[in-house]
């Protein structure tokens, strides 16, 4: 699933290419929220290798900032996007990427809940944060 998400990344990071369209949205930010997504999916994918419930735990955790940080970008983008027409194809094929790499987060921390099941044979996938740090605590 994180493989289709990096897919669409690709697909619509060419098509931006391709336009060549000079947009007013700083880049970096989209990188910097890759980046934490694919550490948050090593993170998971290494608490599943050590059987780690806290570890997981962490992960949950550190998928709030990569929420977050979408949150903060689609804002931005809806605000260029109504500042400059000419810039809707290419802000909605950024808010398509914004959107896959927070998928990919989402993906890190159903792997990471997943390890809390488990190791400790709670489900946690739909409970407050402190109950399922408690749980991987435990």
């Amino acid at each position: 699933r994180a493989g289709d998400e990096a897919e669409r990344v690709a697909k619509r990071s060419k098509r931006i290419i391709e336009q060549s369209v000079n947009y007013k949205i700083n880049a970096a930010e989209i990188k910097l929220s890759g980046q934490m997504a694919i550490d948050l999916l090593r993170q998971s994918l290494d608490c599943f290798a050590r059987l780690d419930a806290v570890g997981a735990a962490k992960v949950v955790e550190d998928d709030k900032q990569i929420d977050e940080e979408f949150r903060g970008f689609v804002r931005k983008l809806i605000t260029y996007m109504a500042e400059d027409p000419k810039m809707i194809s290419t802000g909605l094929d950024l808010l398509f990427i914004a959107k896959a790499i927070e998928r990919v987060g989402d993906h890190a921390k159903n792997i990471a809940e997943f390890v809390i099941y488990i190791v400790k044979g709670s489900d946690v996938r739909h409970v407050p944060h402190d109950d399922l740090v408690r749980e991987a605590t435990k």
